[in-house]
């Protein structure tokens, strides 16, 4: 299945994808939706009220999840272009609601920063609450997968060792256009995807997520020891290497641009980017 979170008349709806058209699932967003048990099986034989798929208008796939968790350097390629060497554990950071955009919205850069950054992610949907998940438990507590572009401010990132300040600023963080459910996907729980991103048309990002270091379960089994997670939660499981900050020069985004984030069965991301005015 492909759900994904609709914007209609000033209110969102839960709805899946069925061939051209959305069906209405009776929920006011896939969030919501996840926290019904019986979700997978309500949103299989919805038969509701549909609207036309074509120029949807999306909003980020869960709007307001209790946590966003982030992995930085799970990709050996990226990895090595940033110069580091292959960690031991999961390396963790948070964004939160307020960061998260639709996957047509505009990308907002702060006036604050010069060095503003693309990463294309596969995120992991949490669809049922674990803490020290193991093995098939951590298996059960993936509903499915998304696209994610973790837009970063390099110099705000850097200014210290924890990332929180590069990663967190608002409307920054695209995330959609659909959860996808693991029986769609090549490898399951563990899928193997093509994940690409564009700017302005031009190839910055192109690997696979067989590449990943700790896979969607390890990364269910590391957060939940450390935090419960809760249905509508998202892991961020790492970018692959082609970032503006690794480049010979490096290359940022201005404003103006359109990034298309791409991950094979899952959609696309097209975003411009705008230029913040900051309130004075």
């Amino acid at each position: 299945m492909k759900l994904a979170t609709l914007r209609l008349d000033g209110a969102t709806r839960a709805v899946k994808l069925d061939g051209d058209v959305l069906v209405d699932l009776g929920a006011a967003d896939v969030g919501a939706l996840l926290r019904e048990d019986d979700w997978a099986e309500r949103a299989a034989t919805a038969t509701g009220t549909t609207y036309p798929a074509a120029g949807a208008d999306l909003a980020p796939m869960v709007p307001t999840p209790s946590k966003v968790v982030c992995v930085g350097l799970n990709y050996r390629n990226h990895i090595q272009e940033m110069g580091r060497d292959l960690p031991e554990h999961p390396t963790l950071f948070a964004k939160f609601a307020d960061c998260l955009i639709g996957a047509g919205d505009d990308i907002v850069r702060p006036d604050e920063t010069g060095q503003f950054d693309w990463e294309v992610e596969l995120a992991v949907v949490v669809g049922r609450p674990v803490r020290r998940a193991r093995g098939t438990e951590a298996e059960a507590a993936i509903a499915g997968f998304t696209a994610l572009n973790d837009i970063t401010c390099r110099d705000w990132q850097f200014r210290t060792r924890e990332w929180l300040q590069g990663k967190a600023w608002d409307s920054s963080t695209p995330v959609g256009p659909y959860l996808v459910t693991p029986d769609e996907l090549p490898g399951g729980v563990r899928p193997v995807l093509d994940v690409r991103l564009s700017v302005d048309g031009e190839l910055m990002q192109s690997d696979s997520t067989g590449d990943l270091l700790f896979d969607p379960v390890a990364l269910v089994e590391y957060v939940s020891t450390v935090v419960r997670l809760n249905p509508g939660d998202l892991i961020a499981t790492g970018t692959p290497g082609g970032v503006g900050h690794a480049r010979t020069p490096q290359r940022f985004l201005l404003g103006g641009e359109t990034v298309v984030t791409e991950i094979e069965g899952i959609g696309r991301l097209e975003n411009r980017v705008v230029k913040e005015t900051p309130a004075r």
